[in-house]
């Protein structure tokens, strides 16, 4: 009788996830105490794999972003073809949560811009975090003083329509070197793009507490004994 009553107890019981929600591990990766290169140490680490974006990937702008990726893929186009094709740019760019990081990828158009002043405009009042595009942006004046963040490999006034038609969204996409899937954690600032897979956030964060717990050890050993290898003997950062 007991054991049917514990048995029943336990079927009500709610199951309790001690996982990190999305917006826990966003806040982490966000903290100032947690430099991008940290981030992409941690990446390496727990994934075995490099986490960052091609150095030529920069800001036209300061700050520090961070968000998860929401993705579209566009592709050249011949000026001839009459057929009509789905902005699916366009369309993430409406459909995308508040607070993602549009990922744009521009296949075969490096100089082809994929925003400009108008799409920033709507991904600002739309409450979006930023913009990395491996491809071009252009009207970056503008886009300075709309105060939408991105980053993309060039700047260049070339428009994409009549050149590049999109081919999908929300689907794993290669950007600036480093696959992108939806939804994985990007960090972005001065210093570059970190892309940070689902599965390993949580090993990210474990990471980077301890990067940090040893890092503030690490600073008065170096400051009393003017060495970095000395604190290395102590707490083997590296």
């Amino acid at each position: 009788m007991i054991r049917r009553m514990l048995t029943t107890l336990a079927l009500l019981t709610p199951l309790v996830s001690h996982g990190m929600t999305p917006e826990e591990i966003v806040a982490v990766l966000r903290d100032p105490v947690h430099s991008t290169g940290n981030v992409a140490d941690a990446v390496d680490e727990a994934t075995g794999a490099r986490g960052w974006m091609n150095p030529d990937v920069k800001p036209i702008q300061e700050g520090k972003v961070v968000g998860r990726a929401a993705t579209a893929l566009m592709r050249p186009v011949l000026r001839n073809d009459p057929r009509k094709y789905t902005n699916h740019l366009l369309e993430i760019l409406d459909q995308a949560e508040p607070g993602s990081v549009l990922v744009y990828v521009m296949q075969d158009g490096l100089d082809i811009a994929a925003m400009g002043n108008l799409m920033a405009t709507t991904a600002k009042v739309r409450g979006l975090e930023a913009a990395v595009i491996d491809g071009a942006v252009r009207d970056i004046t503008e886009i300075r003083q709309i105060g939408f963040p991105v980053w993309s490999r060039r700047v260049s006034p070339a428009t994409s329509v009549g050149r590049m038609i999109s081919v999908d969204k929300q689907i794993p996409v290669h950007c600036g070197g480093i696959l992108v899937t939806p939804g994985d954690y990007i960090v972005a600032d001065a210093d570059g793009v970190v892309v940070v897979p689902q599965a390993a956030a949580e090993r990210v964060v474990e990471l980077l507490r301890q990067y940090a717990d040893k890092e503030t050890r690490m600073i008065p050993i170096i400051q009393e004994h003017k060495s970095m290898l000395k604190a290395l003997e102590i707490y083997n950062r590296y």
